[in-house]
């Protein structure tokens, strides 16, 4: 594997050198920093401009979040260079002399205007997109499809990621994703990471950083990637309040933002509630089964329709104090809360037919089933930041922590017909917690302007419990008993040591580097009530090398190749020995005994940045997940669970499969038609190969693509629309075939109150009340065909309003101390 891997990388290599040589340039640089000269923090997205000396403009940039900048293809001469961002003023350096390779004009301090600006909005035009070296950026403010909506409807938009009708997210096509809020992890992603999603509003969402190739710093876990959802808060002084409502025919919410800040010290609060509306969901499934041994086919039809609704809560408060300047002290609680309730009836008509054609059974039955699930959490942080007079140098510690409670129950109950008899039901109670612990030392040592040294520590406590209550019936005297059988109890304990060590560097003036390595060390220790023996989880060591190499063509184009290693360990869901035998004919349960998931993937991206606001984003990548873990349905003919006996029952649960290649491309675009009219596009392409090592010889090969387009046309200065339509294929898995996903959304905005207020109209899937999903699942002496009808017509109306008084003036006590002395940024 790791040759494969190492060949693929060397290839990848020589295309970049190979377009390096060729790009190769002899002209000159001029670069350097931007920061506010009164608190020393970097200005992100302010303009540089170079002009010969008799005013002609002739290039320029703006900087990144760190405040810096370069400019290229200069030619050696005497230059004016001005700076500049809304509410600073303006500094024109004259007659630079620009004769070197790479002329460096150090710090440049920008001064606010002295003026108190009260009940005003400010407002700069961000980039939708942002592509950095190790991350992209999708700034969700700047979308208005998504108003009223909720977080997967963002998350659709984005390029490599992709969300199906049920909400699952999956980034550049693995559904192993480790989700953050805030740059912090929480146990509510470890439970239902569907429910979260659709739970989070969209309007409380500043941002989401996709991670494909994570470097040595972040925690290995998270196959696929990491995705971070920022929310909204604000760091200048002064009351910001947002508030957004939004109802609809399917889903309802709301937010509530406040933030208030004076000179060094500040608080922030929020609250979000979201609910989707109850609706039904028609289905309908046929099975067909071959029992070899007793010479027998089983027919079973199931049809019938279910209802659901969810719910979620979040809330949190925060606060943030610099002391002297160099020293940051901050901190949140949240509380979370979600959940789901579903009931339905089932027909059900199950034939026994022999081989040669005889009839041996037919019982029809009606199944009645009801299942909630919820899931609460507290999480909380403690952090602490130390700068220093060197630029760039820090040392940061952290404490984070979740605890979560999972609660899911289930009833059913079966009666045959036609004389409506009772003859089957059961009654299920399953109580857990899932509580998560981290620690985590990081130290920042520049060792000159461009390279940078990283490093750092951290230990991780992972404490899940389950505990399921079954009771039985008993037909003959309608009453229901504890079935010891089928009530299970886990206690899974996991600690993780890790360190690592990255730095980052300039190779000559061809490209800039950035170079890690992590080490982890994963201890396990559990006990499983149902285990015939309890066997010992031997620790495991991994490594985790991470690589970027970035060369910048131009300050319009560069290209990017990246390699890093992945794990994916599993979570409460994979892990939870919960049978569940609602419908007796289809058993779910997960599984306690599953291996991690190590993956390896490389990426090569290509990226253009236009001068009016257009860009190109090319990338190609290819990955290997080995123990590769996947949902399997095995059919047997007759089951003993316990005391209890099922016949003709298929086993859904989580199972390593063995050996999955992936290998694709993603193209976005953002063009800027004219200053009104401006489209977007993702195209993402990939094949996926599976070795199975459960059913030998089937190693399915499937071809996947999603394609989204995105329209947005400006009619005046306060009013604008948008279409967005998405496209998934569908998809091949190592068990049948999936189904395809359509959606697209018309919204339109009109602000108002000096832009501070807005009305916004969303309809989605318009001219459909549902997506129809059927799927195939095939195994071993098995064949399922499903349809479910998913209601996804909605129409909502959000109002969004932001008030509050924001002060731009500078604070005096910091005008007077050490004014000269530059703070680095804090995160």
């Amino acid at each position: 594997m790791f040759k494969s891997v190492s060949k693929k990388l060397y290839f990848l290599s020589a295309c970049l050198l190979f377009t390096i040589c060729l790009n190769a340039q002899t002209k000159n640089v001029l670069s350097g920093k931007i920061i506010d000269s009164t608190s020393g923090k970097p200005i992100d997205y302010a303009t540089i401009t170079l002009a010969t000396v008799a005013g002609k403009v002739l290039n320029g940039t703006t900087t990144d979040s760190t405040g810096n900048f370069k400019v290229s293809d200069i030619d050696t001469g005497l230059y004016n260079v001005s700076f500049e961002f809304i509410g600073y003023k303006k500094k024109v350096l004259k007659n630079i002399d620009i004769n070197s390779s790479e002329k460096n004009v150090g710090t440049i301090s920008l001064q606010k205007f002295e003026t108190t600006l009260k009940d005003v909005t400010v407002t700069s035009q961000t980039k939708l997109i942002d592509n950095r070296i190790d991350k992209l950026v999708f700034n969700a403010e700047n979308d208005l499809t998504s108003q009223g909506g909720v977080a997967t409807d963002i998350l659709k938009k984005i390029p490599q990621v992709s969300v199906d009708a049920d909400g699952n997210v999956e980034l550049a096509g693995s559904g192993g994703v480790r989700f953050l809020i805030n740059g912090k992890p929480s146990s509510a992603f470890g439970s239902n990471v569907a429910d979260v999603l659709q739970s989070i509003p969209a309007s409380q969402i500043k941002s989401i950083e996709v991670i494909t190739n994570p470097g040595a710093k972040y925690d290995a876990q998270g196959l696929g990637g990491i995705i971070n959802i920022i929310l909204k808060q604000t760091k200048v002084n002064g009351v910001s309040s947002n508030i957004s409502l939004s109802a609809g025919t399917r889903i309802e919410n709301g937010s509530f933002n406040i933030t208030a800040r004076h000179a060094n010290f500040g608080v922030n609060a929020f609250v979000s509630g979201n609910t989707r509306l109850t609706a039904a969901t028609p289905f309908a499934s046929d099975r067909t089964s071959i029992d070899t041994v007793a010479k027998e086919i089983a027919l079973l039809h199931q049809d019938g329709s279910t209802n659901t609704n969810r719910h979620g809560l979040e809330s949190g408060i925060g606060f943030d104090w610099t002391i002297k300047k160099y020293n940051n002290f901050s901190g949140n609680v949240n509380y979370n809360r979600f959940g789901n309730k579903n009931d339905g009836i089932i027909n059900q008509q199950q034939k026994i037919v022999s081989f040669d054609s005889t009839t041996n059974s037919d019982v029809a039955s009606l199944n009645n089933s009801a299942n909630s699930f919820t899931f609460y959490s507290t999480d909380a942080s403690l952090n602490y930041k130390r700068t220093f007079k060197k630029e760039d140098q820090s040392l940061e510690i952290n404490l984070n922590s979740s605890f979560g409670n999972i609660s899911i129950a289930s009833d059913n109950y079966q009666n045959l017909l036609p004389q409506d008899s009772l003859f089957y039901g059961i009654n299920n109670n399953n109580f857990g917690k899932e509580n998560e612990k981290e620690l985590e030392i990081d130290y920042t040592q520049p060792f000159s302007k461009n390279v940078i040294f990283d490093a750092g520590a951290d230990i991780t406590f992972d404490d899940i419990t389950s505990t399921s209550h079954v009771y039985a019936l008993q037909p003959d005297d309608k009453i229901y008993l504890y079935d010891s059988s089928l009530s299970n109890y886990l206690s899974y304990h996991q600690k993780v040591y890790a360190a690592y060590a990255e730095i980052s560097f300039p190779v000559a003036h061809l490209f800039d580097a950035k170079i890690g390595s992590r080490y982890e060390r994963t201890e396990i220790n559990s006990f499983y009530s149902d285990a015939t023996e309890q066997i010992k989880n031997p620790g495991y060591n991994t490594l985790v090398p991470s690589i970027y190499f970035l060369r910048k063509l131009n300050d319009e184009q560069s290209i990017k190749l990246s390699y890093s290693k992945r794990i994916e360990r599993p979570d409460y869901r994979d892990l939870n020995p919960f049978i569940n035998t609602t419908d007796p004919q289809n058993i779910t349960a997960g599984n306690p005994y599953l291996k991690p998931e190590i993956g390896n993937r490389i990426e090569l991206s290509y990226n253009y940045d236009f001068n009016n606001s257009s860009s190109l984003n090319i990338t190609a990548f290819y990955r290997e997940n080995h123990d590769d873990i996947q949902p399997y349905t095995a059919y047997y003919s007759e089951l003993t669970i316990g005391d209890s006996v099922y016949k003709n029952v298929s086993v859904s649960t989580r199972e390593n499969i063995g050996l999955e290649k992936n290998a694709g491309i993603s193209l976005f675009g953002n063009v800027e038609l004219t200053d009104k009219f401006t489209l977007r596009t993702n195209l993402f392409f990939f094949r996926r190969h599976i070795i199975n090592g459960i059913d030998s010889g089937r190693n399915p090969t499937s071809f996947n693509y999603r394609i989204n387009l995105n329209a947005s046309y400006k009619f005046t200065n306060t009013f604008s629309a948008e279409f967005f339509g998405n496209f998934n294929s569908a998809r091949n898995e190592l068990q049948g075939k999936y189904p395809s996903f359509t959606t697209y959304t018309i919204a339109a905005r009109k602000q108002f109150w000096n832009k501070k207020g807005s009305l916004a109209l969303t309809a989605t899937n318009l001219f459909n009340e549902y997506v129809n999903q059927p799927t195939i699942i095939y195994g071993t002496n098995f064949t399922t065909n499903s349809i479910r009808k998913i209601p996804f017509r909605s129409i909502g109306l959000n109002f969004t309003w932001k008030f509050g008084k924001l002060d731009f003036k500078k604070d005096k006590d910091e005008n007077n101390n050490n004014n000269n002395i530059p703070v680095p940024s804090e995160n």
